[in-house]
């Protein structure tokens, strides 16, 4: 179920949004961004455990996360599910049914999640008269293509600890990108799910996590995680499989 709230104007300009440094405007002269305006006609509320859209649907808008956090999962017949991806503040979400016009996974909120909505007919009108608009577009594209090369490439040849050594330094960097501590962060996540996300057990995650903490590589309080030496963590995903 989708609740949607209303929105004042200013606040939901992508010209002074909170998010702005890291959404779409990214790269984008100033001049530009405050053209962008326009784009963003409503939010979105969705409950922690509701959908923002489902396999199947219809793809007429992409989603910038302003709060909150969500889940991409694909689903079976039999109702098992395969999470493909998590998604902070800044990111945008949407993106995997650009080709088809159908949205190839579901999207699930984490929490309660704020999202802004750009509706896909007002980023081709836009463009006409904002250039690089369409170039951001490809650019998120191509970050998604990046972001599911390398979790392929990490259930296919990663040992398990080097799989979630590789995740721990992602949610670093991406943390990093959106303002916030790189070293210091809730994982909005359960460990069932970064095992379902990474093709491991949640014993195993668990094992792994206190494997970790035992050798000074991270201090973990619940969701809680403070990384103690990131590069000894770069170190392990480096090490060569023998």
């Amino acid at each position: 179920m989708q609740k949607r709230v209303p929105v004042g104007i200013e606040s939901a300009h992508c010209s002074n949004c909170m998010m702005g440094h890291v959404c779409l405007p990214v790269g984008m002269p100033s001049h530009e961004v405050e053209q962008l305006d326009t784009l963003v006609k409503e939010r979105i509320r969705v409950e922690k455990g509701d959908a923002l859209y489902r396999h199947g649907d219809k793809l007429d808008a992409l989603y910038g996360l302003r709060l909150g956090s969500m889940k991409s999962l694909l689903e079976d017949e039999n109702g098992q599910h395969q999470i493909t991806g998590f998604y902070l503040p800044g990111e945008i979400i949407g993106l995997d049914g650009m080709v088809e016009g159908l949205h190839s996974s579901t999207a699930i909120a984490m929490e309660d999640t704020e999202v802004c909505v750009v509706r896909l007919q007002d980023i081709d009108e836009i463009s006409r008269y904002v250039p690089s608009l369409q170039h951001q577009v490809r650019r998120l594209m191509s970050k998604e293509i990046a972001r599911s090369h390398q979790v392929l490439l990490a259930l296919g040849s990663m040992r398990s600890e080097q799989r979630l050594a590789s995740f721990l330094i992602n949610m670093s960097q991406r943390l990093s990108a959106l303002g916030y501590s790189p070293t210091d962060f809730i994982m909005r996540m359960g460990r069932e799910e970064i095992g379902n996300y990474l093709g491991l057990t949640i014993e195993t995650v668990s094992r792994l996590f206190s494997r970790f903490a035992r050798e000074g590589l991270i201090r973990v309080s619940q969701r809680e995680v403070k990384i103690l030496d990131l590069a000894a963590l770069h170190e392990l995903v480096d090490k060569p499989c023998g």
